[in-house]
């Protein structure tokens, strides 16, 4: 069974985002886009690298990736629950785009952008499906007539994903098996609509053997943040009942920002982790540091 969940952004970025991985990238962007954007090799700008993670400057682990044909993709995994994640998933979009001009490009030379977010929670209302797509069309027509077709936006929620191995029929359907019920696959004894698939075999073996034991404490780590995270929004929302909802949320994500800040954890990192802005949380330095208590005033 694999014992590391690749959901955790941390796991996923060296999953997919390793050179000696690409194949599993490219795989996975192929389950996900339309046959015409199909991809054949990529070129990682932003590969995972410890290194850079140690010294803060992977606090935010997407993939960036460019593909032979000139495409750019951004592909994230997202566990937390953000429910302003769809100003975030264009923020994001938009900086890839910003990026190709600050190469010295003119605007007619810009590339088709897709970004691609993986949630691991519901977030688009009122539709069962796992996989949704966003283009700009023409209202009038309510047809895609191109003239923008620099813009594509993908949600892949796994919450939605509740197929068995017998209804397994596509390559996304393949992917989000993997992602969802990792933690029941055994390489030794893969589902027949699994092995088929060289890319999930791979992802099978490599998930467990791919940290060596510094990376695993930083998977442990992020884990645990992750854990209080939830544990301290669900406190939260517990007393917000009584005192507000809002007032109790915010409490406890500032509670959450000075223990991180106890624990030397760079500011990018905790409005990642806490949505605070930062200069509230830089606000929050000047504050005595301690154990969370939910009825403590901050």
């Amino acid at each position: 069974m694999c014992k590391i969940n690749p959901c955790v952004d941390f796991a996923f970025k060296k999953l997919f985002g390793s050179e000696e991985n690409k194949d599993l990238l490219i795989s996975l962007i192929n389950a996900i886009v339309s046959e015409q954007e199909q991809v054949v090799e990529v070129e990682l700008k932003n590969p995972y690298n410890l290194a850079d993670y140690r010294a803060g400057k992977m606090s935010i682990l997407d993939i960036k990736a460019k593909s032979e044909s000139g495409r750019w993709f951004n592909v994230e995994m997202q566990i937390s629950e953000d429910y302003n994640f769809d100003k975030r998933a264009i923020y994001y979009w938009a900086k890839l785009v910003t990026e190709q001009l600050s190469e010295g490009r003119m605007y007619k030379e810009l590339k088709k952008t897709i970004s691609i977010n993986i949630l691991d929670f519901n977030f688009i209302p009122d539709t069962p499906e796992v996989h949704n797509c966003y283009k700009i069309i023409n209202i009038a027509t309510g047809k895609d007539d191109k003239l923008h077709d620099i813009f594509e936006l993908h949600y892949i929620e796994l919450k939605k994903f509740t197929k068995q191995h017998d209804q397994v029929t596509s390559a996304l359907d393949r992917w989000s098996t993997f992602l969802t019920r990792a933690h029941e696959l055994d390489k030794y004894h893969i589902a027949d609509e699994l092995a088929s698939d060289l890319a999930i075999v791979k992802a099978i073996a490599a998930v467990d053997r791919m940290f060596d034991e510094e990376e695993r404490l930083v998977y442990e780590t992020r884990m645990q943040s992750l854990a209080d995270v939830e544990s301290k929004i669900a406190s939260a929302e517990e007393k917000g009942r009584e005192q507000g909802l809002e007032q109790g949320i915010d409490k406890a994500s500032k509670a959450i920002a000075l223990n991180m800040l106890s624990k030397e954890i760079d500011i990018a990192t905790i409005v990642e982790v806490t949505g605070l802005a930062k200069n509230v949380i830089r606000k929050l330095l000047t504050k005595p540091v301690g154990p969370y208590n939910p009825n403590q005033n901050i």
